[in-house]
């Protein structure tokens, strides 16, 4: 098997029940709840939010469980971006609980993101390939999504924690400069569904910065600096965006493939950082636009999620098995 075959292989997590990758699913159903209360659909959201909490507690007690019990396979799985999802995962959910008004409870997963984050980004960083799919920008999201659960904290514990956001929020633009050097750009048109997150790390990191500017914290040449790296990020997201959606319509992938919910997380989370940057920044016409992509989102996220559902229930061990059950042509053998 070629080097670059090998590389997406092992970052999809094939061949594990519960790959590390599947963790973008309760991201992207997170994301999705947040954009659902910041539009008025609170009831919904809630649902997506018990939703992604239970997943998230399978995924950690499969995740725990793999630890125990296979120590070289946990580590082997450890040291890929994909697994970076598990503080993604976290941080996500950590700011859904925190728009619920329940701090305590966001602030237990800030620190659990927090411990686990340097741990296992030190192990992604050592083993970073020169050319990799589109997971290796999970680098940057988890990064990001400390900095956003930071600043959404920071009127609660002080503006200490409106700095540290800061910190992370421009160390996450570094390792979005590193992940895109090593992007592979062919898989635009041939990726499974997590190249879409070369877009979401932009969006994600485009919300930290509106979060920031929310904090109240900087003043003047600070907080003209800050809206205007917010706005040019906000506008490379819908750049990539444009230019992933059109890869999709150049080379349609419509099987069922469980690093779809690598795309339903930067399609949410592109929609409700354009909800949030249009309140943060005063640019109303971002508000119109993050409610029409949200709408988008649901009617990726609801095809993404039979799948995901089917597969569970042992109608495939592929986890790339189509959604409708129709098994894509097997690969042909080393």
């Amino acid at each position: 098997m070629h080097e670059r075959e090998h590389v997406v292989n092992r970052y999809a997590g094939h061949g594990a029940a519960w790959p590390p990758v599947a963790g973008a699913a309760v991201m992207a159903t997170g994301i999705l709840s947040v954009g659902l209360s910041l539009t008025g659909f609170e009831v919904v959201s809630v649902v997506a939010l018990w939703f992604a909490t239970a997943l998230w507690l399978l995924l950690a007690f499969g995740f725990s469980a793999l630890l125990l019990g296979d120590r070289r396979r946990w580590e082997a799985t450890a040291d890929t971006p994909p697994a970076l999802t598990a503080v993604a995962a976290t941080t996500v959910l950590g700011v859904r609980f925190e728009l619920l008004g329940l701090t305590p409870v966001a602030v237990s997963l800030l620190v659990l993101a927090a411990v686990v984050w340097p741990v296992m980004l030190i192990a992604v960083l050592r083993h970073l390939p020169r050319q990799a799919p589109g997971a290796v920008f999970l680098i940057c999201v988890a990064t990001q999504g400390l900095a956003v659960l930071c600043a959404v904290l920071a009127p609660e514990a002080g503006d200490w924690l409106a700095r540290v956001a800061l910190g992370l929020f421009l160390l996450g633009l570094v390792w979005y400069v590193d992940a895109l050097a090593r992007f592979d750009l062919r898989q635009v048109v041939t990726g499974a569904g997590d190249h879409w997150i070369a877009g979401g790390a932009l969006a994600i990191s485009a919300l930290a910065g509106s979060k920031l500017l929310a904090s109240g914290v900087w003043s003047g040449g600070a907080a003209t600096t800050l809206r205007t790296a917010t706005l040019v990020l906000t506008a490379l997201d819908l750049a990539w965006y444009a230019v992933l959606l059109g890869g999709e319509f150049a080379r349609p992938r419509l099987a069922y493939d469980v690093r779809r919910w690598a795309t339903v997380f930067p399609l949410g989370m592109t929609a409700v950082a354009s909800l949030s940057v249009a309140a943060a920044t005063g640019v109303g016409w971002l508000d119109t636009l993050g409610r029409v992509l949200l709408w988008i989102t649901v009617a990726v996220w609801l095809p993404t999620s039979y799948g995901f559902a089917h597969s569970l229930m042992g109608h495939s061990h592929d986890p790339a098995s189509s959604v409708g059950g129709n098994r894509r042509p097997p690969r042909a053998r080393r």
